[in-house]
């Protein structure tokens, strides 16, 4: 098992996705990143614009659901696909996020994939084990 990178699961509906990093914070936008490749190649997404998403949560695995889901909105309300992904933990008990996001505005010659329409809390799943982080969740599609 790596400690960094993305990569799916099996799951009988939808799509399962898993973000791993040497942080939770890491984990966290690889998770963004897995969930976003679902709709466009992230490496083919021109960065040209970037959003700011803040929220607080104290518990880890609603913050997964609560990040991937401010994304999905602030992606929708702006109409961009995003490639690149960030965050941050912040306050006396871990529990102030910031992140931000960059992409651009949907485009032609940009292959559109499959809608992702939210994270669900089915499998949410965020621990740490030897290698550093794992975040993980099903989502809808």
């Amino acid at each position: 098992m790596r400690a960094t990178g993305s990569e799916y699961f099996e799951h009988d509906a939808d799509i399962g996705i898993v973000g791993r990093g040497r942080t939770i914070e890491q984990a966290f936008a690889q998770a963004a990143r897995a969930m976003f490749a679902i709709q466009a190649d992230p490496d083919a997404v021109r960065r040209s614009e970037c959003i700011r998403v803040e929220f607080e949560e104290g518990d880890a695995e609603l913050a997964l659901a609560r990040w991937l889901n401010a994304l999905l909105a602030a992606s929708r309300e702006r109409g961009l696909a995003l490639g690149e992904f960030g965050l941050e933990r912040h306050g006396d008990h871990g529990d102030r996020w910031s992140g931000w996001a960059c992409g651009e505005p949907w485009r032609e010659g940009l292959a559109r994939g499959t809608e992702v329409k939210g994270a669900t809390l089915t499998m949410l799943e965020v621990k740490q084990n030897a290698e550093g982080w794992e975040a993980r969740c099903v989502v809808d599609v």
